[in-house]
């Protein structure tokens, strides 16, 4: 994360930047400016960064002043030994409002906040791309796998199962064979169809076709029992147990 401070008094600005430090230790302080002249030849001149931290009270006004004069593209935490500005903070671009001296876990909070806002959330592939039509699925169609020095094209509806065992990971087929593969479970489970693929737990993702029992386990989970037969327990994990289950029935 890009941020840029304006702050004119030295010992502030030092302070606030070992807070952010602590906080954001990847993050890159941009630059340090203390007047409202200066902050609006620097943004008129770089990239906007992706968080503006600024004292209201400036050497030489105010810092609503920059906003006056340029459109800023950057959400701000606005910083102040005063209250009465908070009204006229929020009607610019304001994350948080914090009352000097500032407290580290009301930065903390302050740049939750924005990442709250500002940063997209973390979405479950196979539960998003579940939601599109058909036609919007995944178009991959066949995987290429090495055997040796050869290759061979398998097609993913002849796949009844993948699964990892001491970190490779292998398809079986339908008709029982076996073929060891370059891609994590993670990669593939990017590439499959999710209406007909479905990731169990860590270890395995099936074709539906390739249930053949299934059997209420402890603590909520299902044992299954796949066709072709496999040499150990195939248990739904707990936390995936609910998911899977309006799979079957979608």
């Amino acid at each position: 994360m890009n941020i840029l401070i304006i702050e004119d008094e030295l010992p502030s600005a030092q302070r606030l930047v070992k807070m952010i430090n602590s906080i954001l230790p990847d993050a890159i302080i941009v630059n340090i400016l203390a007047s409202v002249e200066l902050s609006l030849d620097w943004l008129q001149n770089n990239p906007h960064p992706d968080l503006i931290i600024t004292d209201i009270h400036l050497a030489d006004g105010l810092s609503f002043e920059i906003f006056q004069h340029i459109v800023v593209k950057s959400p701000v935490i606005f910083t102040t030994a005063f209250d009465k500005y908070a009204i006229k903070a929020f009607e610019v671009n304001a994350i948080d409002y914090l009352l000097k001296p500032i407290k580290q876990i009301e930065l903390e909070k302050a740049i939750i906040k924005y990442e709250s806002i500002v940063k997209p959330k973390t979405l479950d592939y196979q539960q998003l791309i579940s939601q599109f039509p058909e036609e919007m699925q995944p178009k991959t169609q066949r995987l290429l796998i090495r055997i040796g020095n050869n290759f061979k094209v398998v097609d993913f509806d002849q796949i009844a199962y993948f699964y990892t065992q001491e970190k490779i990971s292998f398809a079986i087929t339908f008709e029982g064979k076996r073929f060891p593969l370059d891609q994590t479970l993670e990669k593939l489970q990017e590439m499959v169809n999710p209406k007909y693929f479905f990731r169990i737990n860590r270890q395995f993702i099936i074709h539906i076709n390739a249930i053949k029992e299934m059997s209420a386990y402890s603590k909520s989970r299902l044992k299954l029992t796949l066709n072709p037969a496999f040499d150990m327990d195939i248990i739904v994990s707990t936390e995936r147990s609910p998911d899977f289950k309006k799979w079957l029935i979608k």
